[in-house]
């Protein structure tokens, strides 16, 4: 889908990964320079990034000289095998890169009983070979991209990925739009953070890690959702509720149409619980 002159996304599906949509759940893209092309994220499987690569193929004969791993979910990083196939540089945070090797083998004996052999026939964990630690300009294949990088977010290793020449940005795992956020990995203040920092880029449309492409609008409404999950979960525990009276009372009717809605935003009522528990016995 042509997001900018020069700029595509693959958009995976909204739901959670299953046979149906091949576990495609993330969204990916890439930007054509005047000497390459430059992918960002490459899918959940071998198989999908096989696909992506043949599309770029149809777009451009250029090159494909880089591909970058926004963060450390499997939906974005388990097509980096057929990249590497072809010998394209993998890039990505040192700290993603941490977490892939402490824990995506896991998420890839996972996906195999989920999607089945045949599916994920030649996925294999292939760790990027460039790795950046803050926030830098890269100059590739004709492009001056910006990679930038808040803090600890919605993961550890966040990047941003903003294509000035197009407007074009690339949130990773920062952004969701019309689809509740998952926190397992986040600092939910770190993340408020970004956002503001996201709010600073002059950026004329918005990749999502999951959902449409939208405009920079789309930041204030995942940043409500945070912000009124936070306020709601700290309410009750402060009122001496449960978690497991929390996970049911703590209900955002105001987010309820958006996708995974039943069961992510539960979880994320446990996971915010549970942190202000640690807080609290940290602080004894």
């Amino acid at each position: 889908m042509p997001v900018a002159r020069d700029v595509y996304t693959f958009l995976g599906d909204s739901g959670e990964p299953s046979i149906a949509n091949g576990a495609n759940t993330g969204n990916s893209g890439f930007i054509v320079g005047p000497q390459g092309v430059v992918v960002v994220d490459t899918g959940a499987s071998y198989r999908h990034g096989r696909a992506m690569l043949d599309a770029i193929a149809r777009v451009t004969d250029k090159p494909v000289v880089l591909a970058i791993i926004t963060h450390a979910v499997q939906d974005f990083l388990f097509g980096n095998a057929a990249f590497a196939e072809r010998g394209i540089p993998l890039l990505s945070h040192a700290k993603s890169l941490d977490l892939m090797r402490s824990r995506c083998g896991h998420c890839l004996d996972n996906l195999k009983r989920l999607l089945g052999e045949e599916a994920m026939q030649g996925t294999r964990l292939v760790l990027p070979q460039q790795v950046i630690s803050e926030s830098t300009p890269l100059e590739v294949a004709g492009l001056h991209l910006q990679l930038l990088h808040f803090g600890w977010g919605a993961t550890p290793g966040d990047l941003v990925v903003f294509d000035p020449g197009s407007g074009v940005l690339f949130a990773g795992g920062l952004v969701s739009v019309n689809r509740v956020p998952e926190l397992r990995d986040g600092k939910l203040q770190g993340w408020l953070h970004a956002l503001a920092e996201l709010d600073n880029i002059e950026a004329r449309w918005i990749v999502p890690g999951h959902g449409p492409v939208a405009q920079p609008s789309c930041i204030a409404a995942l940043r409500r959702y945070l912000l009124a999950l936070d306020a709601q979960v700290a309410g009750l525990y402060a009122a001496g509720r449960s978690l497991l009276e929390a996970v049911d009372e703590a209900n955002l009717n105001a987010f309820s149409h958006w996708a995974l809605y039943p069961a992510q935003h539960r979880k994320n009522v446990q996971q915010r619980y549970l942190e202000l528990e640690l807080r609290d016995l940290e602080t004894q």
